[in-house]
């Protein structure tokens, strides 16, 4: 407490929050946020009387944005307040603090548990006041709506720069530079890294796909475009690879073109790649691209499709083939060998029936071992018994903040002098009930299944016996389906030549449920 005259005063311990959204100009000797905290200072000893003092640690976010909470200075403040060391907030302006109303009214849901008022020096008013409280929620709603708009001016700008055929930012790619000398910043072209992009498009026209590329340009030392940080980081030089090289490829910007969304216009910079040689790879890129990607039928009895992957790097091996006139020779094959070139796969590729026929073969033998079928047992229970430990824990911390949540809300609705700010929260606590016991019971639905998917014993025991009777009987297709629903996984390990099996305890009981009623 603090004497003025015969009565005591007490004291009101206030701390400054300052902002600025970017950085420009926070190296200046008295930049922005000295000019807040020297208004706030001042607001401050005009309230000496009052027993307001200014505490001398200083809050500053300089370059960071008001509409997120991923603040260094704004977590701290709020940390020293939860530690009962802050009496009043001071800010130069409301917005300084938060232009998102959400998240102001979570600051200001901290502030009043700790019992801290909030006071803006150009907008004079104290949240201890209801008309405070209305003033200020007035104030916030106008911030977010100026935030947004302005969102709204940013991407419109960006829009009309790209019309116009100016560059308005972005990653710099390989043959261009930035100019930055002028108020606009413009593409310039680099005469080295020209002659790198305009060969990478000529040895896509001679070698007619992506991979050999990426072999070449990999062979000649090229990488991707190095640039610089406006803070001096070096950034890019990455090696190429079939999706950096496809992005170069369509990439319109070397034919002196300025891509908006799915408009291009005529760009200021002068073009890398002639428009006829840059038609005819685009040309070449569809004439490849036909009748590819995910919905390529399976017409070649690729069984593994989906399921086989390559141990060594931890990538899918997707089905390919080669022809030889009427001949197909069918291969699963590493997706680090088909993006990077084979040199970086030490397995590359395996002939497609010498490994089917390996994986069919495992799977017929585990009904007449019983080794091998105590560890499909094993293994399968033990998925599932991980899954439910998993499970058990998350329900515990479901059930557990259900708890704390129903409490906060009884306390809340008994408080003598509801605020706005405890009707927020009354109102954010009901949402996040109603979030977590939707995703409780999603978990006891899941639970429950898990229960009656666990198999014993004789459940493997009769989803293998017959395999090879209804293998024989099945058609391609058939086979494929069987082989999906009963495997999760094959691993294929190219240093001893080995396989290893992960099974879908579901199917392995259904397999059984199956086995069982044909046996009856």
């Amino acid at each position: 407490m603090k004497r003025s005259g015969k009565s005591l005063t007490p004291r009101i311990r206030c701390a400054i929050y300052t902002r600025k959204s970017c950085e420009e100009g926070l190296d200046l000797e008295f930049n922005s946020l000295d000019a807040q905290r020297e208004s706030a200072e001042a607001f401050i000893s005009s309230q000496q009387l009052e027993g307001w003092e200014c505490l001398p640690d200083r809050y500053d976010d300089g370059g960071f944005s008001g509409g997120s909470l991923e603040r260094p200075a704004l977590n701290r403040l709020l940390e020293d307040i939860k530690l009962g060391k802050i009496d009043c907030v001071v800010v130069y302006k409301v917005d300084r603090l938060s232009r998102s109303l959400l998240d102001f009214t979570r600051i200001m849901e901290t502030f009043d548990k700790n019992g801290v008022s909030f006071v803006s020096v150009t907008q004079q008013f104290n949240t201890t006041h209801s008309m405070g409280r209305l003033t200020l929620n007035i104030l916030l709603s106008f911030a977010q709506f100026e935030r947004e708009i302005i969102g709204e001016r940013i991407r419109d700008k960006i829009a009309a720069q790209r019309r116009k055929g100016k560059w308005s930012g972005g990653i710099p790619v390989l043959g261009y530079d930035v100019d930055r000398s002028n108020p606009s910043p413009k593409l310039v072209v680099n005469a080295e890294e020209a002659i790198q992009v305009r060969r990478i498009f000529s040895l896509y026209l001679e070698l007619g796909s992506l991979l050999p590329v990426v072999q070449e340009v990999e062979a000649r030392g090229w990488r991707n475009k190095v640039w610089r940080t406006k803070k001096g980081l070096e950034r890019g030089g990455r090696p190429f690879d079939k999706c950096s090289i496809y992005a170069m490829l369509t990439n319109p910007l070397y034919m002196g073109m300025i891509k908006h969304k799915a408009d291009i216009f005529l760009g200021e910079h002068e073009p890398i790649i002639e428009s006829g040689i840059f038609e005819e790879v685009q040309r070449q890129l569809n004439k490849n691209g036909r009748g590819k990607g995910n919905h390529l039928v399976n017409k070649y009895g690729a069984i593994l499709k989906g399921l086989l992957y390559c141990r060594s790097c931890g990538r899918a091996m997707v089905h390919t083939f080669t022809g030889r006139g009427t001949k197909r020779y069918r291969y699963y094959t590493c997706c680090k060998a088909i993006k990077q070139g084979w040199k970086n796969c030490p397995t590359k590729s395996v002939p497609a029936g010498e490994i089917e026929s390996v994986v069919v073969e495992q799977i017929r033998a585990i009904a007449d071992d019983k080794d091998l079928l105590n560890e499909v047992y094993v293994q399968a229970c033990s998925e599932t018994n991980a899954e439910l430990d998993e499970l058990s824990t998350q329900r515990q911390q479901l059930e557990r903040q259900l708890a704390r949540d129903h409490a906060d809300i009884s306390r809340l609705a008994i408080t003598p002098d509801p605020t706005s700010v405890t009707s927020s929260r009354i109102a954010d606590l009901h949402e996040r009930i109603s979030r977590n016991e939707q995703q409780l019971s999603q978990l006891l639905t899941r639970v429950k299944s898990l229960q009656s998917q666990q198999i014993t014993h004789h459940d493997v025991f009769d989803a293998f016996k017959d395999f090879d009777n209804i293998w024989n009987v099945f058609s391609t297709r058939e086979r494929r389906r069987v082989i999906s629903l009963l495997v999760s996984r094959i691993e294929f390990d190219v240093t001893d030549c080995t396989i290893a099996i992960s099974f879908h305890p579901s199917a392995i009981k259904t397999l059984a449920g199956g086995a069982t009623e044909d046996a009856a």
